[in-house]
């Protein structure tokens, strides 16, 4: 098969799976809806942490988690998610919500889209659970 063809099968392919994916509703974002998705969440990357609050971001698109073991933060990552601990992170503020950096190769930081009204009381809870 002459390799023009080949390319355009496999573009033609992966572009078709792309389009099904999307189609189909795969692409959305992860919504953390509440808080008790927030606490499974955090369970499911965390399984032997003991929470004691889960304060999700308007949006849904975060979540602030207080454990035994400390703080940390969960936010949508596609249509997953992903957890990571708020010992040495800082917070920024940015044009449309708060830059927060862990300080962490893994996880250099992560801009938490959040309404003008919700960004500094979100900003002081994630800096009083850094220190």
């Amino acid at each position: 098969m002459p390799l023009g063809i080949l390319l355009i099968l496999v573009a033609g392919g992966i572009t078709g799976i792309v389009l099904l994916l999307h189609l189909t509703g795969h692409s959305r974002p992860f919504e953390i809806d509440g808080e008790a998705t927030a606490r499974r969440e955090w369970l499911r990357h965390n399984p032997g942490d003991e929470i004691r609050e889960a304060h999700v971001a308007p949006g849904g698109r975060a979540a602030l988690i207080v454990t035994t073991q400390g703080a940390g933060l969960l936010w949508s990552f596609g249509a997953d998610t992903t957890a990571h601990d708020l010992r040495r992170a800082r917070v920024r503020q940015v044009r449309r919500g708060l830059r927060v950096i862990f300080g962490d190769f893994a996880a250099p930081s992560v801009t938490l889209r959040l309404p003008p009204e919700a960004r500094a009381h979100w900003a002081a809870r994630i800096e009083g659970a850094a220190s």
